[in-house]
Order: C-alpha cells, then sequence, then structure tokens
C-alpha cells in the first residue's frame, strides 16, 4: 500500500460498499480494468501531431510563475524582537522586510 499523505481520510468497509453500489447502479460509471488499460496508449500517439502539440502547449506549468526579477536566497541575523516584529503582521512579512530595506535604501543613498 502507498504511503499516504497525512490527514487522508480512508473510507471504511461501509462506505466502500456504498460506493461501489454506486458505481454498479450507474450504467455511465464503470471501473475500468487492467484489460482497458493494456490497451490505453498516451497522448502523444493518440492524437494527431499537431493537435498533441497544441494541447503541450496549453498546459500550465505547476506552481507561481516565474518572477521577472526573482529573489536571491540568503541568510541574515536580525534581532529577535525585530523579527518577531515583522512575523507578527503576518503572511508576507519577507516581502514587508524587503520593502523596509529598499526605503532604507533609498533614503540613505550608499556613497561608492
Amino acid at each position: 500500500m502507498p504511503k499516504l499523505k497525512s490527514g487522508t481520510i480512508i473510507p471504511t468497509l461501509d462506505e466502500t460498499v456504498a460506493i461501489d453500489a454506486g458505481i454498479a447502479s450507474d450504467s455511465d460509471a464503470r471501473e475500468l480494468e487492467a484489460e482497458w488499460f493494456s490497451q490505453a496508449k498516451p497522448a502523444s500517439e493518440a492524437f494527431a501531431p499537431e493537435t498533441y502539440t497544441a494541447l503541450v502547449a496549453m498546459k500550465r506549468p505547476r506552481g507561481r510563475p516565474k518572477a521577472d526579477e526573482t529573489k536571491v536566497f540568503t541568510a541574515i541575523r536580525l534581532d529577535a524582537d525585530l523579527l518577531e516584529a515583522f512575523k507578527a503582521t503576518g503572511k508576507g512579512w519577507q516581502t514587508r522586510v524587503n520593502a523596509a530595506l529598499r526605503q532604507y535604501i533609498a533614503e540613505h543613498p550608499i556613497i561608492r
């Protein structure tokens, strides 16, 4: 049995019986068996090449879109009270730290 994510709810035996009865009573719903899967083809073989290419082009990438300007990971030591003050402002506190540092730089230009 595969490892389940925490919080996964597994149907009870009674629920499984009810689910199976629902499937059996619906002529449009059927369980796919090994024979069906053995005849299945990958989309790249099932569709014409131009259709498959168009489908792949429409697929949205997972996660957040890439930003035009990406952030750089760094580790920085801050006073505990300063960090807690920013964290207390809720989600997005790191963005606010970034904005505060940007404001400081604007107000205190670095002379090179």
